[in-house]
């Protein structure tokens, strides 16, 4: 894994989690759906069980049958214990024989998501059990190549936003009706050109295009089929993943012809609880994350929002970690301090299940001095033409 924008772990974090612990090695089994192993391996194998173990300052893989020439390319440890062509070992005997091949009968430590037959057996086989969040805590600081990775997906999210703007400032006002290229335009229409742009980027749409259109953008996760009607708010929340496993996110909110005096008031008090939260995140590191929160909630309380209430309102986090996972820490409801290297979301919004919604997000990185945002894409109620600047 040399290249300058792979990404990287570096498993210091795990030598101290064992001196925390006072175990003498760590554990890991799961598939390619966990994240926190996907982190720790690098490795994007097939949904079959494999493992990870980390003892003495080795880095260990163990991957399924056939794959051990994939995981020598992406495994950023110290070895893979392959198997060939043999037929598919479970993955713990495998971690089982090394420990005792390196006679470990301390501890060991685990994270709270291994696979629940993994623990029972460890423990069967005279293992005590040490539980530990050292992933977790390690995945929310990101390196300089872990950043890189997220400002490339998140580069992809704009085009792919670019292009739904292309198709709404082209969409036609008939009546009470949108249409584009002569037919009813329709979230599900315009989910598919933002994901065929995203896919043209290198970025996978992953399930996570959320497109609402008037009342459907106060369901926060929409991903159905809504006529989008004149006027009405158009709220495009993009979330692909690279290649490399990581995330971008972002969301801006538009309309088709003259905006609903409502979308507008409400684009305008959302416009202003993002200034005021981007206000507090220039303080740098140090800064109170729930502080962030509050600082967007005072704004939209001010204008007469509700807060926290599920109904309507402005009721959710105005942000979270992203990395490897779309949701991870640090939250910025959280009552801790915020370091450098997290890398949040800031994304307040107001909903009315009658009348719409509006969330504008950016994707920041907290620095010792303020914040950078990876996003560099306009703010506005109105959609650019294709060619536009």
């Amino acid at each position: 894994m040399d290249h300058p924008d792979d990404p990287e772990t570096e498993y210091g974090f795990l030598a101290e989690a064992l001196a925390d612990t006072d175990a003498d090695a760590f554990v890991h089994v799961a598939d390619r759906f966990d994240d926190g192993l996907r982190y720790l391996t690098r490795f994007s194998g097939p949904d079959r069980p494999y493992a990870f173990a980390y003892h003495d300052g080795d880095a260990l893989l163990f991957p399924p049958s056939l794959f051990d020439e994939q995981a020598e390319r992406e495994f950023p440890g110290t070895t893979v214990v392959g198997y060939g062509d043999r037929s598919e070992p479970d993955p713990v005997d495998a971690v089982l024989a090394i420990l005792a091949d390196r006679d470990v009968d301390g501890p060991v430590a685990v994270p709270s998501a291994i696979r629940h037959d993994a623990y029972a057996r460890l423990s069967k086989a005279g293992y005590e059990i040490e539980t530990t969040s050292a992933v977790e805590n390690a995945r929310e600081r990101k390196t300089d190549r872990e950043r890189r990775c997220l400002e490339s997906v998140e580069r992809a999210a704009q085009h792919g936003l670019e292009r739904a703007e292309a198709v709404l400032s082209e969409a036609t006002v008939d009546g009470d009706v949108t249409r584009w290229n002569g037919d009813v335009l329709t979230t599900e229409r315009l989910r598919r050109e933002i994901n065929a742009e995203l896919s043209r980027q290198g970025v996978d749409p992953s399930g996570y295009s959320v497109i609402g259109a008037g009342p459907t953008c106060a369901d926060l996760h929409f991903t159905g089929t809504d006529e989008i009607r004149p006027g009405e708010s158009v709220l495009i929340d993009l979330s692909p993943r690279g290649p490399h496993g990581y995330y971008g996110d972002i969301t801006r909110t538009f309309t088709v012809g003259s905006p609903d005096p409502w979308v507008e008031t409400v684009y305008d008090a959302v416009l202003e609880a993002r200034n005021a939260a981007m206000s507090v995140l220039e303080e740098g590191a140090g800064v109170r994350a729930v502080s962030v929160h509050e600082a967007a909630s005072d704004v939209l309380s001010d204008a007469g929002y509700g807060v926290g209430d599920v109904s309507s309102g402005f009721y959710h986090g105005v942000g979270h970690g992203i990395g490897v996972s779309l949701h991870e820490g640090p939250g910025l409801t959280d009552d801790r301090e915020l370091r450098p290297g997290h890398v949040v979301t800031v994304e307040p919004g107001v909903y009315d299940p009658d009348r719409g919604g509006v969330r504008l997000e950016d994707l920041v990185v907290v620095t010792r001095d303020g914040f950078e945002n990876l996003v560099d894409y306009p703010l506005s109620l109105t959609p650019r033409a294709a060619d536009s600047s």
